[in-house]
C-alpha cells in the first residue's frame, strides 16, 4: 500500500485546556478530557490481521486490565459480545455428570462467593430457562436508540455505509476501480466521498452531504464538536466512544492492525479517523431525524449508569461460577495424568537416540508426535515454537519483499532470499524472466476473464473446453490453483530452490535496489545457541535431528492462513525449518558453538521437514545435501514418517467423518479434502485446545491428549537464570493464550466475535471477510471451524498452563513481566505448576500462595 495512505496529519496540541459547553448548559468538557476519552476507547480495540497472514488474536485485549469476571459484564453492557455460555449450557453439563458437585464447590471457593452450593444450583436452574445473555440495560448509540424506539434500521444503514467506504479505501487490489482519494487520511477521504454519495439522503437523512461538509476537517475537532452537541456525561465519554467503534468492530480492528507494530500515537490517530466518521452519522441523525425529546431520552440513559440490576447480576455471577466449574471438570483428567507421571531419567534417555524430531508446539503436532514415538524407542520428540527461533523475512525467488516468518509479536531481524542451487548467473536470469513473464500473463488473463466486457462472451466461447478441468477439480483429483510459492516455476526447478543463509548483497529483482540478505556468522551462532537452549537440546544429540515445521493444504479457503503456523506469522513453517537446519549444519556455526561450550557431534545432521496438517504427510527438504553416511538413517526416517502419518490419519479420521480401516483409501480421502474447493471443514485446526504444558517430554510421554495440548519442552535444570522460562511465558504461552481466547470467544458468541456461516463468506479487498454481501468486516472464526453440525468441536474453556519448575522461578518471571502477570492475576488463563520434588500439581492463587491439587483433581 502507498505509504501516503498511512501518513495521517499530526493533530494539534491540547496543552492549553479549552472549555466547551453543550447547548443546554448541563455539561462542560475540557478538550483534553475528550482527547483522553478517545484515546482510552481506542486502547480497547484488538487488531485484526489480514487474510494473507491471518493469525489468532485475543479479542479481549482491551479488557485484560480487568478481571475476567468484570470483563464479562462490561463486554455485554457495551454490546461487544457475551463472554459466557448461556446458563442452559452449564445446566446440561451438570445434569450429565460432566460437572460434579465438587467442581461447583471449588469454583465457589476460588471466586470467594458467599453463595452456597444449593443456592448456586437453584439459581442455575432458574437462569437456564431465560434468554442468552444479560437482560438489563445496554449502552446504545443514538442510531440504536432510535431503532429501538421507532423500529427503524439506522444502525444497519450506518454500518453498511461505513463498511462500503472502508472497503474501498483499504482495498489491496481486489477491485478493478480504485477509490480516488486513497492518498488522503481516512476521515478526509470519506468526507470527499460523502460529498457525492446520495445514499443516506435517499434513506431519509436529509441534507446529509451539507451536514458532513460543515463539520471540521480535522477528526479530533469534529469529534469534539459532535460530542459537545450530544451532551453526554463526561464520565461516560470513553464508553460512548468505545460503543461507537464497536458498531463497526471489524473495521475498527482492521484500522488498529494497520499501526499495531508502530507507535501507539499512530494507532490511536488512525482509530480517531474512524471514530470521527462513525460519530458523524449520529450527528446527522440529530440534525435530520431525532427530535429533541429523542436526544434527551437517549442522553438520560447514559446519565444513569446502566449498572446490573440484582436479578441480572446474580444470574451473571452464577454463569461465571459455572464456567469455572466447567473448566475445573476439564482440568481434572489432565492433572490426574500429570501427577501420575514421574519426570525421572529413564533408560530411554540413557542411550543415544537415532532420531530427535522437533515439532511446533501446535496442538495438532501432539498427535503426530505420539504416532512417531510409537515407531521405535530410539525416537525422541521435542516441542518448540514453529519458527525455531529464527525471526526472518523470507523472500521468494523473483520477489523484492517477503513474508514475515515469525510471531506477530516480533519483528523480523533478518532477510533471507531464495535462490536456485548450482545455477549460474545466466540460468538464474532465464528462470527469473520466465517466472515474471508467466505471472504477468496470468494476471492479464485473469483480468480479461473478469472484465465486464469479456466475461460473458468468454464463458460462451470457451466454457466447454474447461469441462475436464472443472470436473477433476470438483472431484478433488487436481488442485484448482497452483500453490503461490511455486507459481510460474518449472517442476524441475522447484526442487532446486532453497534459502541462502550467508550474508550477501545484490538485486532481488531486475533493476531493483541493491539490498543485503542473509545472516552474519556471529548472528548465526547466536541464533543457533538460543534455539538449541530453548529446545532444551544442548547435549545427547541424535544422529538425525528433524526440524519439522507445519502448514496446511486447502483451496478456496479465505482462512487458509489460520490453519498454517501462527509462530511463522500465519505462513507455512517450511522456510524457518530449512533456514534453521542450514544454520545448524554450518561448520563455522558449529565451531562457534563449540567455543561457547555447546558441541554438536560431527555425526549429527539436521534435516528440515514440513508436516501437512490436512493430509498428515511429512515432506523432507534439501535431501541432496545430506552426506552419504546418513543414507540408511534417512531411509529409516522416511519409513517411520510414513507409518506415523498413517497412524495420525487413522486417529483424526472419526472427527472428519471418514472411515479408517483402509489406509490407502483414507489417504486418498484426506488428499481430496485438501483439494476440494467446496470443503468447509478440510481439517479442525486448533479446535479443542485447552492446555499449555512446559515440561520435559518424560512428563507427558505416556499419555494421549487428543490433540488438545500445546507441548513445549522445558527443563528448569538447564535454566539457572530463568531466561528460557521468561521467553516461554512471555512469548509462546501468550500466543497460546491468544489462540485459546479467540477460539473461546468465537464459540461463546460467534455473532459478535466470530465470522458466522463460512458458506456465506465473501472476501473484501483481499483483507477480510463479509458475511453475505455487506455488513461489518467479520473477525474471529467461522462456525464450521467450531461445530460439526451436531455438537461443538471446541469446548469453551480458558487455557490451563502447566509448568514444571520451582515456584520461585515462575514468580520471578511474573514479577518481571507485567503483561504476563496481568493475564494470570486477572484469570484470563489458569496457571499451575508441577513441583519436581514432590511430583504434585499446584494452582497459582497469588504470589507465594499455591494451592495443592490432589491426585483426584480436587483442591486440598
Amino acid at each position: 500500500m502507498n505509504s501516503a495512505v498511512l501518513s495521517f496529519k499530526t493533530q494539534p496540541s491540547f496543552a492549553d485546556a479549552e472549555i466547551v459547553s453543550v447547548a443546554d448548559g448541563t455539561h462542560t468538557y475540557q478538550t483534553p478530557d475528550i482527547v483522553a476519552a478517545v484515546e482510552s476507547a481506542c486502547t480497547r480495540i484488538a487488531p485484526l490481521w489480514p487474510l494473507q497472514q491471518f493469525v489468532a488474536v485475543n479479542p479481549f485485549l482491551g479488557l485484560t486490565e480487568r478481571s475476567f469476571a468484570d470483563a464479562c459484564e462490561v463486554s455485554a453492557r457495551m454490546g461487544q459480545g457475551e463472554m459466557l455460555m448461556p446458563a442452559s449450557f452449564y445446566a446440561e453439563h451438570y445434569r450429565s455428570g460432566r460437572i460434579e458437585e465438587s467442581d461447583v464447590r471449588q469454583a465457589l471457593q476460588l471466586a470467594g462467593s458467599s453463595m452456597s452450593l444449593e443456592q448456586c444450583l437453584s439459581l442455575l436452574h432458574e437462569a437456564s430457562g431465560q434468554d442468552f445473555g444479560l437482560t438489563g440495560k445496554r449502552w446504545q448509540t443514538l442510531a440504536e436508540h432510535l431503532d429501538a424506539m421507532r423500529g427503524s434500521q439506522w444502525s444497519v444503514l450506518i454500518t453498511e455505509e461505513i463498511s462500503k467506504w472502508c472497503a474501498a479505501y483499504f482495498d489491496q487490489g481486489q477491485s478493478a476501480w480504485r477509490m480516488p482519494w486513497r492518498g488522503l487520511p481516512l476521515y478526509a477521504a470519506w468526507r470527499r466521498a460523502a460529498a457525492f454519495d446520495r445514499t443516506p439522503e435517499l434513506a431519509g437523512l436529509s441534507a446529509f452531504r451539507q451536514t458532513i461538509n460543515a463539520l471540521p476537517e480535522e477528526p479530533i475537532e469534529a469529534i469534539t464538536q459532535i460530542l459537545t452537541e450530544m451532551g453526554l456525561p463526561s464520565a461516560r465519554l470513553d464508553d460512548a466512544c468505545h460503543r461507537q467503534l464497536l458498531t463497526v468492530a471489524g473495521w475498527s480492528s482492521w484500522v488498529c492492525y494497520k499501526h499495531w507494530q508502530t507507535s501507539p500515537e499512530k494507532n490511536q490517530d488512525a482509530l480517531r479517523q474512524l471514530l470521527a466518521i462513525r460519530l458523524s452519522y449520529d450527528y446527522a441523525l440529530i440534525s435530520a431525524v431525532a427530535s429533541r425529546q429523542d436526544v434527551e431520552t437517549w442522553r438520560g440513559h447514559w446519565q444513569d449508569a446502566p449498572l446490573t440490576d440484582t436479578d441480572t447480576g446474580v444470574a451473571l455471577e452464577v454463569r461465571h461460577i459455572m464456567q469455572s466449574a466447567y473448566e475445573l471438570a476439564t482440568q481434572r483428567p489432565l492433572f490426574e495424568k500429570l501427577a501420575s507421571a514421574l519426570a525421572s531419567t529413564g533408560p530411554w534417555q540413557a542411550q543415544r537416540k537415532n532420531l530427535q524430531a522437533v515439532f511446533c508446539i501446535d496442538v495438532r503436532s501432539e498427535i503426530y508426535r505420539r504416532a512417531l514415538e510409537m515407531q521405535s524407542h530410539t525416537i525422541e520428540t521435542l516441542g518448540f515454537a514453529g519458527f525455531f527461533g529464527f525471526p526472518i523475512e523470507y523472500i521468494a525467488l523473483g520477489h523484492h519483499h517477503g513474508q514475515q516468518q515469525c510471531p506477530v509479536l516480533l519483528k523480523p531481524r533478518f532477510r533471507i532470499r531464495e535462490s536456485v542451487t548450482d545455477a549460474d548467473v545466466g540460468e538464474l536470469r532465464d528462470i527469473l524472466e520466465k517466472r515474471w513473464l508467466r505471472k504477468r500473463l496470468n494476471r492479464l488473463w485473469k483480468g480479461f476473464k473478469n472484465s465486464a466486457v469479456s466475461c460473458f462472451s468468454y464463458v460462451e466461447i470457451s466454457g466447454l473446453s474447461f469441462a475436464g478441468k472443472l470436473l477433476s477439480d470438483s472431484l478433488g483429483l487436481t488442485r484448482p490453483v497452483v500453490k503461490p510459492g511455486i507459481a510460474g516455476l518449472d517442476k524441475a526447478i522447484v526442487h532446486r530452490i532453497g534459502p541462502v543463509i550467508t550474508r550477501q548483497r545484490g538485486r532481488l529483482i531486475a533493476k531493483g535496489p541493491v539490498v543485503e540478505t542473509g545472516i552474519a556468522l556471529g548472528d548465526r551462532v547466536e541464533l543457533a545457541r538460543k534455539a538449541l537452549q530453548g529446545m532444551s537440546l544442548t547435549d545427547r544429540f541424535a544422529r538425525l535431528v528433524l526440524l519439522c515445521g507445519h502448514g496446511s493444504s486447502t483451496v478456496n479457503n479465505p482462512y487458509a492462513a489460520g490453519l498454517d503456523c501462527g509462530a511463522c506469522g500465519g505462513h507455512s513453517g517450511e522456510a524457518n525449518a530449512r533456514v534453521a537446519a542450514a544454520v545448524l549444519n554450518d561448520r563455522e556455526v558449529r565451531a562457534g558453538l563449540a567455543a561457547q561450550g555447546l558441541t554438536i557431534p560431527k555425526d549429527t545432521w539436521f534435516v528440515a521437514g514440513l508436516h501437512d496438517t490436512t493430509t498428515d504427510e511429512v515432506r523432507l527438504f534439501d535431501l541432496e545435501q545430506i552426506p552419504h553416511c546418513f543414507g540408511e538413517d534417512l531411509l529409516l526416517l522416511q519409513r517411520w514418517l510414513n507409518q506415523a502419518s498413517q497412524l495420525t490419519r487413522q486417529e483424526r479420521a472419526p472427527g472428519l467423518g471418514l472411515p479408517r480401516h483402509d489406509a490407502a483409501a483414507l489417504m486418498k480421502a484426506v488428499t481430496q479434502r485438501s483439494r476440494d474447493w467446496s470443503q468447509i471443514r478440510p481439517e479442525w485446526g486448533l479446535a479443542g485446545n485447552m492446555a499449555f504444558i512446559a515440561a520435559p517430554r518424560q512428563r507427558t510421554y505416556h499419555f494421549e491428549f487428543d490433540g488438545r495440548v500445546f507441548l513445549h519442552n522445558y527443563d528448569y535444570r538447564q535454566d539457572s537464570d530463568t531466561a528460557i522460562l521468561s521467553l516461554i511465558m512471555s512469548a509462546p504461552m501468550v500466543v497460546a493464550s491468544w489462540i485459546n481466547l479467540q477460539y473461546y470467544a468465537s464459540t461463546v458468541d460467534n455473532r459478535r466475535f466470530g465470522s458466522g456461516n463460512k458458506a456465506l463468506h465473501n472476501v473484501v479487498g483481499t483483507i477480510g471477510i463479509l458475511e453475505g454481501n455487506g455488513g461489518d468486516l467479520r473477525t474471529g472464526l467461522p462456525w464450521q471451524s467450531l461445530h460439526d453440525g451436531k455438537t461443538l468441536r471446541h469446548e469453551p474453556v480458558r487455557l490451563t498452563v502447566v509448568i514444571e519448575a520451582p515456584a520461585e522461578m515462575i514468580e520471578q518471571v511474573l514479577a518481571n513481566h507485567a503483561e504476563v502477570r496481568q493475564l494470570v492475576d486477572n484469570h484470563w488463563l489458569h496457571l499451575t505448576r508441577i513441583d519436581p520434588l514432590d511430583n504434585r500439581c499446584y494452582r497459582y492463587l497469588q504470589p507465594q500462595h499455591w494451592q495443592a491439587v490432589t491426585d483426584s483433581g480436587k483442591e486440598s
